[in-house]
């Protein structure tokens, strides 16, 4: 089998594209230094799978460590590397922290893959790089806007380091991944989202808020030039997000690639508000949530949903879950493992 090094496979989106990897038939090692993820997560893998995927309790930004895990794991045919902070509010308080782990960690990724023959990296980016985007929905080619907050741009940074890198190296070809607002859990409800410091994703507040972790919940923003006032995103389940890796892993690997670094949107295609969601999860669940409405949150883009229409050509991917999909499972996730 191929063996493929998921960075962050512990983490939430990490864990999920593990079981992808696995069920498409990849080895997989994981690197997570478990700053804000669970180990519990490779039992819930293992149960689901029947694999025990091993991982490296390694700092990204030490360079030496990182060399270390790649030197005992030769044979490696590519990387996806999510391990990132990726908190919009902390970032915004936190900016020199943010830019060295994940531009730090990004590098030495990058170059252990030069140096060890890994031929093929996909990078986490995000939707987040666009900003206030002029035109909705999102293509590949629509120009970045000013950030909205320092985790943001790091990922602009990010897909810019990954550019300039390909360019000058033969033996290295990535791919960044701009996806939009992962939600939902697996099927089986053993795997979910769980981050160890405080939630602050939409759907893991509205589940603990339903379940009674939270007293209530707030909708930060109501004057917002949207359907309700509230923000638009797009959600897209985590499992579709998941396949999208693997079908870019599989790109890379079958030499498909035109250039030496691509780019693919990946969300659902449509947007949803704030509102919206949470009277999706209110009509699927028969849940009924406290929720306020707030002030405006810093660093929240008032719009962004995608156009994937070059995914689903190149990569021959689409999502299949919706919205109400990604709340049953996110709901069902709460209850029988986190509840």
């Amino acid at each position: 089998m191929q063996k493929v090094l998921v960075t962050g496979g512990c983490g939430y989106i990490g864990s999920h594209t593990i079981v992808d990897l696995i069920d498409n038939g990849f080895d997989v090692i994981s690197i997570d230094n478990l700053s804000n993820s669970d180990e519990k997560a490779l039992e819930g893998i293992q149960q689901i799978t029947g694999k025990l995927v091993r991982n490296y309790q390694v700092d990204l930004c030490d360079l030496e460590k990182t060399r270390a895990v790649f030197a005992e794991n030769p044979g490696i045919v590519g990387i996806i590397h999510f391990a990132a902070l990726k908190s919009v509010e902390e970032s915004v308080f936190q900016p020199l922290r943010y830019f060295h782990n994940n531009n730090e960690s990004l590098v030495n990724v990058l170059g252990c893959a030069q140096e060890f023959g890994v031929g093929s990296v996909i990078f986490s980016s995000s939707c987040s790089v666009y900003g206030n985007a002029t035109e909705l929905p999102v293509t590949e080619a629509t120009p970045f806007q000013e950030a909205e907050c320092p985790y943001a741009r790091t990922k602009q940074m990010g897909e810019k380091i990954i550019e300039d890198f390909c360019k000058v190296t033969e033996t290295v070809r990535a791919i960044s991944l701009r996806y939009f607002n992962p939600a939902g859990a697996h099927e089986s409800a053993l795997i979910g989202e769980s981050p160890r410091t405080k939630a602050s994703n939409l759907v893991p507040v509205i589940t603990e808020t339903a379940i009674g972790k939270r007293a209530s919940m707030t909708v930060f923003g109501s004057d917002y030039d949207t359907r309700d006032g509230s923000c638009v995103r797009d959600y897209i389940h985590v499992m579709d997000l998941a396949a999208a890796h693997t079908s870019c892993l599989s790109y890379l690997l079958s030499g498909k690639y035109t250039s030496p670094s691509e780019i693919f949107n990946v969300g659902i295609g449509d947007g949803v508000t704030v509102l919206e969601a949470i009277h999706a999860f209110e009509k699927v669940t028969d849940q009924r949530l406290n929720y306020t409405i707030g002030p405006r949150r810093a660093g929240d883009v008032v719009a962004i949903y995608a156009n994937r229409d070059k995914a689903e050509r190149l990569l021959g991917w689409k999502p299949v879950r919706g919205i109400e999909e990604i709340m049953r499972s996110a709901w069902a996730w709460q209850t029988a493992v986190r509840g």
